[in-house]
């Protein structure tokens, strides 16, 4: 994330180009996004809660204007992967998912300033698969619900040339899953923060 801010800061002092966010335009961000879980859930066995690491992906975003001020998103990227572990036991699982979600946006600003930051709110809907057993759970079956629940998002376009602009944005997404495994069900909150940089066309 620290090399979108020399970009960002680049853009503002050397463009004169405007970014328009008019009525019925569309624009696609690509860039990397970082998913950093904030995990909680009932402790495993006495050996603790859940904890899953972070992991950096290709994330994509596909908006269109309903006016200059109003905006809906849909964000996809690959798949995340991470490594889950407690306390005690380490490793115990690996788990991919999808977080496809929707998002209604307010943006701030005129329609052609260079800077338009925006906040957005929505749902997100994460498909878990590829749930594997590791460690102490090895060769038992692992698997986790899949979750419907809010998302809510902040974020900054920077235009650099026509067309143009660089993004900035933080996600969180409300995860919670059930996860079945040899030991029992385990409820788990995921509710993770992401963090995107990304480079943005308007078409």
């Amino acid at each position: 994330m620290k090399a979108i801010y020399p970009l960002v800061l680049a853009s503002v002092l050397c463009s004169s180009f405007a970014l328009a966010h008019d009525a019925g335009d569309w624009f696609v961000r690509g860039g990397l996004a970082t998913v950093i879980p904030n995990e909680s859930s009932d402790d495993v066995v006495g050996s603790g809660e859940l904890e899953l690491n972070n992991d950096t992906q290709v994330g994509v975003t596909l908006t269109y204007m309903l006016s200059d001020k109003l905006g809906l998103e849909v964000l996809a990227a690959t798949p995340f992967t991470h490594d889950v572990s407690t306390r005690d036991l380490g490793k115990v699982a690996e788990v991919s998912h999808l977080p496809p979600s929707f998002m209604a946006q307010y943006y701030f600003g005129e329609a052609n300033s260079q800077i338009r930051p925006y906040i957005g709110a929505g749902l997100n809907y994460t498909i878990f698969f590829d749930e594997e057993g590791k460690g102490d759970l090895a060769g038992t079956d692992v698997s986790l619900d899949n979750s419907l629940g809010l998302a809510a998002q902040v974020g900054v376009d920077v235009t650099f040339a026509e067309n143009w602009f660089a993004n900035a944005s933080v996600w969180y997404m409300d995860i919670n899953t059930d996860v079945e495994t040899a030991v029992g069900t385990i409820d788990a909150d995921i509710d993770p923060i992401t963090f995107m940089a990304s480079v943005g066309y308007t078409f």
